[in-house]
This record gives C-alpha cells, structure tokens and sequence, in this order.
C-alpha cells in the first residue's frame, strides 16, 4: 500500500474521516558545504522522499497526532507549558508556536504522518517534517505567511524547541524546491536562483556508508572558530569583509603568518568552496557535468585534507569513484561520517553501485547503502 493511503486509512481508523494530505521533501546539497555559517553560496535541491501527513481542524485546542513511523499517539496544548515529551512531537509542537508567534493562527487538528527520508544519511528528515506542518497549517488556518518564512519557522523550531543551531539551507530546500531544479542561495543575503538540473546520460546517486562519527559538535564549533578567526583577521586589512566569504585568497595570504596553520587551512577550503559553488552554476548553464563532476573531487579533496571533516570510509567510496571514472563524488553534508554524493554515466551506474558495495563491505564488514537521488518539488498540498 502507498505511504499516503496508509496515512489516511489510519486517519480514518482514529478521527472517524479523512484529512488533507501535505508533504515536503528531504534534500541533497551539490555542492557548497560549510559555507552557509561563513556567509558563502550553497546549491540544494529537494529530492524525491519526504513526509506526508494528513491534517484536519479538530475544533478543540489540542494537536492530537500519530507517527506511523513510531507507531505512537501524543497528544498536547499549543501553550509554551504544553511542550511534549517525544522528540518527534516537539517539531511539530515547536512549529505551531514559531507560527503563533509570527502573528499566525494556530488551533487544534488531528493529524497522522510517516516518512521515508532514510534517518540519518544526512537527508535532512527533520527539515522534510517542519516545513510539511509549516506549510499545511499555513494553508488550513489561512495566515498567508510568505515561503522565506515558512522556512524560517523550521530553522527556529530546530534552534528554540529541539537544540540544534542549523543554518538555513534544509528548511530553505524543503520549502523552495523545484521538480529538474537545484537551488543556489546566498546565506549572507538570501537571494537565490534557480538552475535547471536535468543531468540527460547521468544519474546522482548517494552511498551511505551508515557511520556516524561523532561529530563531535566540538569539532564543528571548533571550525566555525577557525573560520571567524581568519575573517577577523583579514577585516583589519579589509574592513569590507563581514564574512569569510567576502574575503578574496590573496587577502587571506596577507595573514598567513599572524594566524594558526589549521585556521588558515579552514579559511582556504571555505574560499575555494564559494568559488566552486559559482564555477558549478556556470557549467551547469552550458551542460558541462565533466566540470561539476571535478568541481565535487574539489571539494572532496578540501574537505578531507583541509577542512578535516571526512573519515576513512568516506574517503574509500571517494577513491573508489575516482578510480572507477566516475564524473563527481564528495562527502555530502557536516562530514565525521554519513554518504557520498555521486554523479555517475548511465552505463557505470550498476557497475559501480555493486562496486561500491562489494569492497566496501569487504573492507569494512557491514554493507553500505544505496540512494538513488531525482530532483523533486518542496513543500505542497497533494
């Protein structure tokens, strides 16, 4: 049975009818990783698994909802003191008070939902479920919040109700997507554009080597550290630069000597990255996936060796591609762990999937998993 005829029959089984169907998508990132907090461009996309959810006034001042993935009911007020216990209830819960206090109206309804965006590949399911709810109870209650704040209501719900500091690339993708569309977005100003992604002969696929490193969330700050370090090094040359973004590399040289190796090496990669970001967009716009696919071994590179942020597993997958002449293969997303991210010609795509699997699973002792990636629609009504 398809996941929303699941939903609705268990909507219908616990709130006697049926209720309006909303979904949202996870997302892949092309290229542009560890530059949204330093001001720089990213190049999502929101791909083809996500959440649906069925959603339906109730006329009380209670959400009554039910995770078919969890196979759990909750129910909660939608006062600050009302917080629920289950960490999946808090999104939704942190949605309708970000909501409320954007000046929307928010009362009671049923709702039941499911995913299959694969947890923890990196995916962003999280993003995939606020902006779900955000979008629906924006059209239910008639707010007329516009999109830039619907995803901005998943980005504070993260921050307020469920303790993770993210930027605003997920929510973004997940509320902005477009079937055949990469996204680039400027995180200093929130322009963005979008860019034809129809890669005709090649097909993206993602390896999740299902390791988790701990990320120590010690070692992100400790990067983000390094990087405002640089910035506020080249800003005494350079008062101009708000973001190490805005620096150019030669600025960078000037200081190499006043600031430690290590940050000069974060603030290299960063600069390289938002230049490639650029580079890709252009390749893109002639149909030029030979440059795309070396642009993300670019970033590959920079993010093992200067960032510091891949693992032995992930650099394996990376120089497997390689050696298999594979367009493009990076570490996708914070790094310390999750996929590789793949442009891969039609007439490789099995060889090096099995490939892929096989060594991996030899060298590692458990198999890997394999995501093929479409380039999907954002948040909607079904």
């Amino acid at each position: 049975m398809e996941m929303k005829d699941r939903i609705q029959e268990k909507f219908q089984t616990l709130f006697g009818e049926a209720g309006d169907l909303y979904a949202s998508a996870g997302r892949i990132n092309l290229i542009g990783e560890h530059t949204d907090y330093n001001g720089g461009y990213v190049f999502p996309g929101a791909i083809d698994c996500g959440i649906i959810a069925a959603v339906k006034p109730n006329g009380t001042a209670k959400v009554k909802a039910f995770s078919l993935d969890y196979d759990e009911y909750v129910e909660f007020g939608l006062k600050e003191e009302d917080k629920p216990e289950q960490q999946w209830a808090r999104y939704i819960f942190g949605v309708c008070r970000e909501t409320v206090k954007r000046g929307g109206k928010v009362e009671g309804f049923n709702t039941v939902f499911a995913g299959d965006v694969p947890l923890g590949a990196g995916l962003s399911s999280s993003a995939a479920l606020e902006s779900t709810f955000a979008f629906a109870l924006n059209d239910i209650f008639d707010n007329h919040i516009d999109k830039f704040d619907l995803a901005k209501i998943g980005q504070s719900t993260e921050h307020n109700y469920c303790g993770v500091k993210c930027g605003i690339m997920d929510q973004f993708a997940s509320v902005f997507g477009k079937k055949g569309s990469l996204i680039r977005l400027n995180c200093k100003t929130l322009e963005y554009k979008y860019f034809p992604f129809n890669p005709e002969g090649y097909r993206v696929v993602l390896i999740d080597s299902c390791v988790k490193h701990e990320l120590a969330s010690s070692a992100y700050n400790k990067r983000r550290a390094s990087c405002e370090n640089a910035a506020a090094a080249i800003r005494k040359n350079h008062p101009e630069v708000e973001f190490l973004s805005d620096a150019k590399r030669v600025w960078l040289d000037e200081v190499r000597s006043e600031i430690p190796e290590e940050d000069f090496l974060r603030a290299e990669y960063v600069i390289g990255e938002v230049q490639r970001v650029l580079d890709v967009c252009d390749a893109l716009e002639r149909g030029d996936y030979e440059t795309v696919g070396e642009m993300m071994y670019q970033t590959h590179f920079g993010l093992s060796k200067l960032y510091e942020v891949s693992c032995e597993e992930l650099d394996f997958l990376n120089k497997l591609a390689r050696k298999m002449d594979v367009t493009g293969s990076r570490v996708m997303g914070g790094g310390f762990g999750g996929c590789t991210i793949n442009l891969v010609k039609d007439e490789l795509y099995d060889t090096f999937v099995n490939a892929a699997v096989e060594q991996f699973t030899a060298k590692f002792g458990h198999a890997p998993k394999v995501y093929p990636v479409v380039i999907s629609d954002g948040a909607r009504k079904l």
